[in-house]
């Protein structure tokens, strides 16, 4: 499985939005200016660099994924960019819902080891998380051995 937080906008879309953001600055700031506020560009200059900066910033959190893999012996989960690993005997893990911080906490637990998974999903979606590997985590322990 892989996991990934969703994107409203797309890199393009993103740059779009930054463009048309800087212009509304930048025509608000010449209006300014021509009534006789001369920093009034100065400021528009700064603020939209902020605020480009800051939705490249928003924008990138969203390369975070993890991906999970289960095989005959292991669930392993993996996060990227990272590139964490760890490693749980499939057998011994638990999947665990725990409140914590206002929100659900989605948990694999196994030999005293926890991880915290999808932690940019969702309330929802890491509740269905949590009943779609609580079914293949059945399905694989109830096949024999």
């Amino acid at each position: 499985m892989w996991l990934k937080p969703n994107r409203a906008l797309s890199r393009r879309g993103l740059r779009r939005l930054i463009v048309v953001l800087a212009a509304l600055a930048l025509i608000t700031a010449a209006l300014g200016a021509w009534q006789g506020n001369v920093f009034a560009p100065l400021f528009a200059l700064v603020e939209s660099a902020a605020v480009a900066v800051a939705l490249s910033v928003a924008w990138r959190a969203g390369d975070r994924s993890e991906r999970i893999t289960l095989d005959a012996s292991s669930l392993e989960v993996q996060s990227l960019p990272g590139r964490r690993r760890m490693r749980f005997q499939a057998y011994w893990v638990r999947v665990l819902l725990e409140p914590g911080n206002g929100r659900q906490r989605l948990l694999l637990s196994s030999h005293g080891r926890e991880l915290e998974i999808g932690a940019f999903l969702a309330e929802p979606e890491r509740v269905e998380l949590s009943k779609k590997l609580m079914v293949l985590l059945a399905d694989f322990h109830d096949q024999p051995r």
